[in-house]
């Protein structure tokens, strides 16, 4: 099992390397089966994108990949993005493809763009049966740097006007998955035309954003 574990990091540490050296480090939104609107906020990650290379100075590629859960391509993005509000299915070999990826150092942030939280929940615990979810306190790093949130998740849009709460699959120690509930940081992403939100609102939405994006590259 630690053999598999240790083949499977040197995999995607290969792969990654490889892609790094041959262009700039591109992040990936993930297509999924099952009706859901899987390609929701379409002008959320290039959003992301621009405001991290300005402001942190990264060198993200803003031509944003889509990549499906069971595609062995999934590999080749440290960081991968879900949304939707809708249905979400993995099958037994898109759930062991995207473990691999997970356990190979991968990241997947799932953002519920409102009423996702009921279909995505059971199918990562089909991916990970032996974790459950723990819903991080104020005081995790990712609320931390570079910019500080001191009470969690912004709040975007009101949804069910619960408190926005911040979930995690932790594997040995290392947070592989985010799931951001009653925030939707997507829809604070996109353009402003869109859901006309304030410069404000969408600001912190950003910002929480590349607090994920630094996070996720630090420990890559």
């Amino acid at each position: 099992m630690i053999m598999k574990k240790l083949l499977l990091v040197i995999l995607f540490l290969l792969s990654f390397s490889f892609v790094a050296s041959a262009q700039q480090t591109q992040i990936a939104l993930l297509k999924y089966r099952g009706g859901g609107d899987w390609y929701a906020n379409p002008t959320s990650l290039p959003n992301l994108v621009k405001f991290c290379n300005q402001e942190l100075h990264t060198d993200i590629n803003p031509d944003i990949a889509t990549v499906e859960v069971g595609s062995p391509d999934i590999f080749n993005y440290p960081f991968v993005h879900m949304t939707g509000h809708g249905y979400v299915s993995f099958d037994k070999a898109e759930c062991e493809n995207l473990r691999n990826y997970l356990l190979a150092g991968g990241f997947l942030h799932i953002d519920d763009n409102y009423g996702l939280k009921d279909f995505i929940m059971p199918q990562m615990q089909k991916v990970f049966p032996e974790l459950e979810w723990v819903e991080l306190p104020y005081s995790h790093e990712i609320f931390k740097e570079p910019y500080a949130f001191p009470n969690g998740l912004p709040k975007v849009h009101e949804h069910d006007m619960k408190t926005p709460q911040a979930f995690g699959l932790i594997y040995d120690g290392r947070l592989i998955c985010l799931f951001t509930y009653e925030c939707d940081l997507g829809d604070g992403w996109e353009d402003q035309r869109v859901h006309k939100d304030s410069d404000e609102i969408r600001l912190k939405a950003l910002k929480m954003g590349a607090n994920i994006i630094q996070y996720v590259f630090a420990k890559n």
